[in-house]
This record gives structure tokens, sequence and C-alpha cells, in this order.
């Protein structure tokens, strides 16, 4: 029984302090002027850096259109004999040649 009536004794003593509570008076502009403060402050943007930015892509992309105009350049330039040759030369060595080709009929 000891222990109701420690139980009864702290219920009885928050009701106490419950009853001891006054009401606050605030202003009526105090929330106005709260949310005023709170929100005239500017948020800071954080910037989050990039490692692939705008800039770089620009940059990565005139790279590369310069490479492929480079290399179609030098295609072009090299012309088509060398071309021709080249295949010759390895159509001749694996005996792929039209021109040397022979016949067995003959």
């Amino acid at each position: 029984m000891d222990i109701n009536k420690d139980i009864q004794q702290k219920i009885d003593s928050t009701l106490q302090a419950v009853d001891g509570i006054e009401t606050v008076n605030v202003s009526p502009f105090f929330k106005d002027k709260t949310m005023q403060r709170l929100f005239s402050e500017k948020e800071e943007v954080v910037m989050r850096s990039s490692w692939f930015t705008p800039k770089l892509q620009l940059a990565t992309l005139a790279c590369v259109v310069i490479l492929n105009v480079l290399a179609f350049t030098q295609l072009d330039s090299s012309g088509t004999s060398s071309y021709d040759e080249n295949l010759n030369e390895f159509a001749e060595t694996y005996g792929l040649s039209s021109s040397s080709t022979t016949s067995f009929l003959n």
C-alpha cells in the first residue's frame, strides 16, 4: 500500500504544478513579427560544384568536333589511291587478287 500512497502523492504534486501555471499574455503581432524575421533572412543557396559543368561540356564537345574534322581531313588528304594500293597489296598477299587469278581450266 505504500506504493499506492507514493503514486497518489506524485499525482497530487503534478496537479498542484498544473494549477500553478499562469497564462502568458503575448502581443497580438508577435506571430507576424516572428514570421517576418524568419523569412526576411535569405537562405543561402549551397552551390554544389559538379565536375561536368556546362562549360566543361562545351569544351569537350568542341574537342570532339575538332578531332573529328582533323581525322576526316587526314583521311581525305591521303586519297583513294593509297587506299586502293593498300587494298591491292592486301589482296595479293592473301591470294585474293583478281588480277593474278589462275584458272584450273587453262
